[in-house]
């Protein structure tokens, strides 16, 4: 082959094989890279999925808790970086943000490859907001709507009100009910029924056949 074509093929190879490890790369994402202290932004939106109009009305929830002192941070990811998990993720930029806002930092994060909620508070909250609070929201609450169509919007305000309602005192309104699809009525016969009733028509024609043909028969050769 000659020297060119080669060379050309081998550049070809180098950026694919850089493409090729670059992408998934790029994709997933670290604490660090969300800075050292809290944004201006209340919502930090990398996986973009929020509308202009779905953003306005949830930083006006976010800052609607700052009325009882707490800084609430939304923050969504595509994917999370090696060796992390949600919660650790949200650990780890809690420990990095904390301390640096005059008020409590609360945490709301999402996770869209595997349709995940987490919610870390600051240790000054914990009488407000205990942990099992926040874990029974991200679990429930939030995840419902996630798994159900990527309502990434209604998973946010679910789970802000949630919150926002202990509070203000008031008492927890408790996980979503998980209404149960009942099958509505139908005449349309099931499979079993229509194997059955199959059956049952054989058998009718078997038995008039198996009686009728031996009545013919004796009456051709009887005459």
């Amino acid at each position: 082959m000659p020297l060119f074509p080669r060379r050309f093929v081998a550049a070809l190879l180098a950026i694919s094989l850089c493409l090729f490890v670059w992408v998934p790369v790029g994709l997933a994402i670290s604490p660090s890279e969300l800075g050292s202290s809290p944004p201006q932004e209340l919502i930090v939106d990398e996986a973009n999925v929020f509308s202009r109009a779905s953003r306005n009305e949830l930083e006006s929830k976010l800052k609607g808790l700052e009325d009882q002192r707490v800084d609430a941070r939304l923050i969504t990811l595509r994917r999370l970086d090696y060796g992390y998990s949600l919660k650790s993720f949200g650990e780890e930029l809690m420990a990095s943000w904390s301390g640096k806002s005059e008020v409590p930092l609360l945490l709301i994060l999402i996770e869209t490859q595997n349709k995940r909620a987490a919610l870390l508070a600051d240790s000054a909250l914990q009488s407000q907001l205990p942990e099992s609070l926040l874990t029974s929201t991200a679990r429930t609450t939030m995840t419902l709507p996630l798994r159900d169509g990527d309502r990434y919007r209604q998973s946010s305000i679910d789970g802000l009100a949630r919150l926002s309602t202990v509070l203000a005192g008031g008492e927890d309104p408790g996980p979503p009910e998980v209404l149960e699809r009942v099958a509505l009525p139908t005449n349309i016969p099931t499979k079993a029924e229509t194997e059955e009733s199959d059956a049952t028509t054989w058998i009718i024609v078997l038995l008039v056949l198996g009686t009728i043909i031996p009545m013919a028969t004796w009456w051709v050769f009887s005459r």
